[in-house]
């Protein structure tokens, strides 16, 4: 497993070990010695996936101390375009959000930390992002920001993403008072 960006700080991607020959490939996505590595320590507590059509958008989700829980994504089929927004106050880059991609051409794995909502926009038909989480999911700390109150300039083009009910009702980002703050997180 290889460190590939840290595009904010404590966001890791990862490029797992694949092994390709004529029936196909292999991919080791966790593997807890590795990941130890690149100074990432997780138990996980759950994993889950979801797919998506072309144009989907899904976030921006976190879960709200103290069940807030750190996450390894990656996208096993299609592609999407992975954001995450740092609401973690004294940080350097609070309030700031990175993009990047995430598909089953490029396999790359994000390790998100405690303290960043996530959220995603998938750019072709069946994308299917996996998750591992160290914490059991807890509807009552279930939170969100929305998508598009943060200043980050989705590629969406004249179409209007196709978005649930519940992530339209997200709180705007100057509206959110963070329970995160950068010592904590870490």
């Amino acid at each position: 497993m290889t460190l590939i960006d840290e595009p904010l700080p404590g966001v890791k991607i990862l490029k797992p070990f694949v092994f390709e020959d004529e029936r196909g490939n292999f991919v080791k996505p966790f593997h807890e010695g590795q990941l130890a590595e690149h100074g990432i320590s997780m138990d996980v507590k759950e994993e889950f996936f979801s797919t998506s059509q072309a144009g989907v958008l899904r976030g921006m989700h976190f879960q709200l101390p103290p069940h807030a829980h750190q996450k390894l994504v990656y996208c096993i089929t299609g592609r999407v375009l992975d954001v995450l927004l740092d609401l973690r106050k004294g940080s350097p880059t609070y309030g700031k959000s990175s993009s990047f991609e995430l598909s089953a051409a490029n396999r790359h794995i994000v390790h998100i930390p405690v303290g960043f909502a996530h959220g995603f926009l998938s750019m072709e038909e069946n994308s299917c992002l996996v998750y591992k989480t160290d914490a059991v999911h807890a509807l009552e700390a279930d939170a969100g920001i929305l998508w598009n109150s943060f200043g980050y300039e989705w590629p969406t083009g004249e179409t209007e993403p196709v978005i649930s009910g519940r992530d339209i009702d997200h709180p705007q980002f100057s509206d959110f008072k963070s329970p995160f703050r950068i010592a904590e997180a870490e």
